[in-house]
């Protein structure tokens, strides 16, 4: 028993510098991922219930709601106003005319409104991004898999026609979100 009792003793300042070491990388992760989902390529899509997609710091000129009086409402694809389809055809066409609507090869709408992004501090998209409540029912590795293979995503990183884009690829940020996850999902 007192062999049991050292043994544990001796273990627990190990286990204490993994749960840093964990917590430290999964901070520094989630740093990574901050940086990815508030560039405007991301949160200009994830702007809540406001339902108007926005043109900010895309080099369009002043920052401004989207064009064309679009208004996603409750639907998300704008079934009330103008649809989203009107301009961005599904097709897996390339994006290679600049300011012209984007193309994917899924139908155009914006994130559920609980995923707004847009205007939220890393503290508030740290805490909505781990809860399944607010991140539109996802665990840690159904967040990574959606980053893998969504096609809004997949964009978001290549959209082509000299658009600005966040730094890395699908993968690098799938990456960071297990590493984070892994650690706890910390937000500070």
């Amino acid at each position: 028993m007192r062999l049991l009792i050292a043994a544990l003793l001796l273990a627990a300042p190990l286990a204490a510098q993994e749960t840093t070491e964990s917590r430290e990388a999964g901070l520094a992760a989630w740093d990574r991922i901050f940086e990815k989902v508030s560039h405007p390529r991301c949160t200009n899509c994830h702007v809540g219930e406001s339902g108007q997609p926005m043109w900010n710091g895309l080099g369009y000129g002043a920052d401004t709601v989207h064009g064309m009086g679009v208004l996603a409402d409750e639907t998300r694809i704008g079934a009330l106003s103008t649809p989203c389809r009107t301009c961005h055809v599904t097709t897996g066409r390339a994006n290679t005319v600049p300011h012209a609507p984007p193309h994917i090869s899924d139908a155009w709408r914006l994130p559920p409104v609980e995923l707004a992004w847009l205007g939220r501090s890393s503290a508030e998209i740290c805490a909505q991004m781990r809860d399944p409540e607010t991140n539109d029912g996802n665990d840690i590795a159904e967040l990574a898999e959606h980053l893998r293979s969504s096609p809004f995503v997949a964009w978001g990183y290549a959209p082509g026609a000299g658009r600005s884009a966040p730094d890395g690829t699908p993968e690098d940020i799938a990456a960071d979100v297990e590493i984070w996850g892994a650690a706890g999902a910390p937000c500070d």
